[in-house]
């Protein structure tokens, strides 16, 4: 039998023993070798069975972490905690209730409450499972939006109409080749604290202010600390993608830039090219967070030292110099910046920028603004040089506005920067039907639109419509010899 159905007929056989239930050991080294693939429908683990999955599952962490006795230990009552009851979210408790359905915060919102930060964002997970919370919104007239969640275990109901939240059934994920997961739902908490990647994301917060800590999470958190649930190896190769989680949020937790753990780190270059196969989209989407966040500068550092670079899309032997250069000078500028301008400091070329965006799937302007600035840092201090330098260039059809302030910022032009943020762009008094009444079509009119718009700058934008156009025939005869006609073709021959 293939892949999930030998463990879903493990988990649910009336018959199961605790050697049965060992052999779940064995199925899940026998997923791993299956090619990648999307994830399997969720099965449902029987109650009777969890106490005994309990044990196994923890041993597959690659060794025994630190585990509570009594995760529920404590309980906060803070104003960031009494924050997020909002009428909505006090109703979707109550119907959890009613239903009696097990309901709890998870995620950041518990890390963020207890590092006393009003959370942005409140996550939920639950004892019931997508069809029974459907059945349950269904039958209470609760809206419910985000169907595709749903393959994962999340139902979003909108609460009054004002409100969403994102439920999740609690779950066993069952990993197959460092991305996907075939999930498995549960009711027990601590099998799916479990499946989570660091100990301070694995609480959860009951909302009567009961904290529910497994893995000695809270004591991470308050000693500011970032460590694997498990064997931090063990843990990356469920999953690449918690390689650049975990630098995240050490820049999100930790007070200073270099404290990491030894091993965690050899575990974390050991499985660099793992990174490889998760998508740019994902890899990008952690990376802004990484050179946005504190100690960006040496994280960054530190992931070359782990050999990642490479597998996120920048160059296997990046600009570090420059790097460190503009991670110092863009401190002298209001922040915050674009995500990618640090990223650009790594690039040694244009090319670099081109096979960036290729592996991350950057936006239309995070790569148009990585090209610009990789053509023209070269050319400040050497073609441009004063204000005016810069306000031709905006006027450039290449050149956005925006694309010119951010080559100043890298440059370290901050007066420069500072007189180009309060120049007000004059309005350019000729457009492209001023030139078609005068015969020209095109692209022609676009070629002399630019021409006359520098010699519009030089004049300190003082040129009117008028005198524009008397130098309408000189900028024609040097376009003319500048892109000479192409030779007559021969007519067609007559039939």
């Amino acid at each position: 039998m293939h892949g999930l159905r030998c463990i879903t007929k493990i988990l649910t056989s009336p018959r199961a023993t605790a050697s049965a239930v060992g052999n779940f050991h064995l199925h899940i080294r026998l997923l791993t070798t299956f090619p990648s693939r999307m994830p399997s429908p969720p099965k449902i683990a029987k109650p009777s069975q969890e106490s005994e999955l309990l044990e196994d599952i923890v041993k597959q962490l690659g060794k025994p972490p630190r585990m509570r006795e009594n995760p529920a230990f404590t309980k906060v009552d803070s104003a960031e905690f009494h924050s997020i009851f909002t009428p909505e979210l006090e109703e979707l408790v109550a119907l959890f209730k009613k239903y009696d359905y097990e309901l709890r915060i998870a995620g950041g919102a518990v890390r963020d409450i207890l590092m006393s930060i009003k959370p942005k964002d409140v996550d939920l997970a639950t004892t019931a499972t997508p069809e029974q919370m459907k059945e349950m919104f269904t039958k209470e007239e609760v809206r419910m939006i985000n169907a595709k969640g749903e393959k994962h275990g999340t139902i979003t109901p909108r609460i009054n109409n004002k409100e969403n939240f994102e439920v999740t059934t609690l779950r066993i994920d069952v990993r197959t080749d460092g991305r996907h997961a075939d999930v498995i739902f549960t009711t027990d908490w601590q099998l799916d604290a479990n499946r989570r990647d660091l100990t301070i994301n694995s609480m959860f917060l009951g909302f009567d202010g009961t904290v529910y800590d497994y893995f000695y999470g809270y004591d991470d958190l308050q000693k500011r600390r970032i460590v694997f649930v498990g064997d931090a190896d063990v843990r990356i190769k469920e999953d690449y993608l918690r390689i650049l989680r975990y630098f995240r949020f050490y820049g999100r937790i930790v007070p200073v830039a270099d404290t990491h753990d030894a091993v965690t780190l050899a575990a974390i270059k050991a499985n660099a090219e793992g990174l490889a196969r998760i998508s740019g989209e994902r890899i990008w989407a952690e990376l802004q967070k990484i050179v946005a966040g504190n100690f960006g500068c040496e994280l960054v550092l530190e992931m070359y030292k782990c050999d990642l670079t490479a597998h996120c899309g920048l160059p296997a032997e990046p600009d570090l110099t420059e790097f460190k250069r503009l991670c110092s000078d863009l401190k002298h500028f209001e922040q915050p910046h674009y995500p990618i301008l640090y990223l650009i400091g790594l690039l040694n070329s244009s090319e670099d920028a081109i096979k960036m965006h290729e592996r991350l799937k950057l936006s239309a302007h995070e790569r148009d603004l990585a090209l610009f600035i990789t053509q023209q840092r070269q050319r400040v201090d050497v073609e441009y040089v004063c204000l005016r330098d810069y306000q031709k260039l905006c006027l450039q059809p290449y050149a956005k506005r925006d694309f010119v302030e951010q080559l100043l910022k890298y440059t370290n032009k901050l007066e420069l920067y500072n007189q180009l943020k309060a120049w007000e762009t004059p309005n350019f008094p000729i457009n492209g039907n001023t030139l078609k009444s005068h015969g020209l079509v095109g692209k022609k009119v676009g070629q002399v639109i630019a021409e006359l718009r520098l010699l519009w700058a030089n004049s300190d934008f003082k040129l009117t419509a008028d005198e524009l156009l008397e130098k309408l025939p000189t900028i024609l005869e040097l376009l003319q010899k500048s892109s000479p006609g192409t030779p007559n073709k021969k007519p067609r021959s007559q039939t």
